[in-house]
């Protein structure tokens, strides 16, 4: 099992070599295993310009990736969290946001135009990934900086969820070394920076 703090430090360097053009391309390397060992658990957003595995430059087996629109967490991300961390053993899990996400961009426009999750003509999926990001949105915020600071609202309230609603996760923080930390992804520069949360 790799420690929390060394399993942070391999998704760093990944993404800077990423980010500088010199991916490893481990990613492209189909690894035959009997079992999974991931070192990291990402919960990230379903947004097709966002592969964890590619953004990391990681390969087949490294991590354990959860997503789904705007990295929410509802009851099945948080039992997938749990099942990976119990069964796998990683002790780093990353939720990880990015820029110009189109679930926080329609949450907004939604809360701005005076409706609510359920006040909106929206079908009950969608109306619960409003919910979940909703709680993030400040409309007190200046229009051009809203949406950036939803994103990074809206990772911090997920990081947050996962650290006070498993005791699973909780014992596993206070006892087994677990690290629940927050990210965006620049979808311009490729970047991600880690949160302070």
């Amino acid at each position: 099992m790799i420690p929390a703090v060394d399993a942070l430090e391999l998704l760093k360097e990944g993404n800077a070599r990423f980010v500088s053009g010199k991916s490893a391309e481990i990613h492209r390397t189909h690894k035959m295993v009997d079992n999974q060992e991931p070192f990291a658990v990402v919960l990230g957003c379903s947004d097709s310009r966002v592969p964890p595995e590619i953004v990391f430059d990681r390969g087949v087996g490294d991590m354990f990736v959860i997503r789904i629109a705007g990295n929410i967490v509802t009851p099945l991300e948080l039992g997938s969290t749990e099942f990976a961390a119990v069964q796998f053993g990683p002790r780093l899990v990353v939720v990880m946001g990015h820029t110009c996400c189109g679930a926080v961009q329609a949450t907004v426009k939604t809360l701005a135009s005076g409706l609510t999750a359920q006040t909106a003509d929206l079908s009950a999926g969608m109306k619960t990934i409003v919910e979940h990001i909703g709680v993030s949105v400040d409309l007190e915020t200046d229009e051009a900086h809203i949406v950036d600071q939803t994103i990074e609202a809206n990772v911090r309230n997920s990081v947050k969820s996962l650290r006070e609603q498993s005791q699973v996760l909780i014992d596993l923080c206070n006892d087994d070394g677990m690290m629940i930390v927050g990210a965006v992804y620049d979808i311009g520069t490729g970047v991600v920076s880690f949160l302070d949360c």
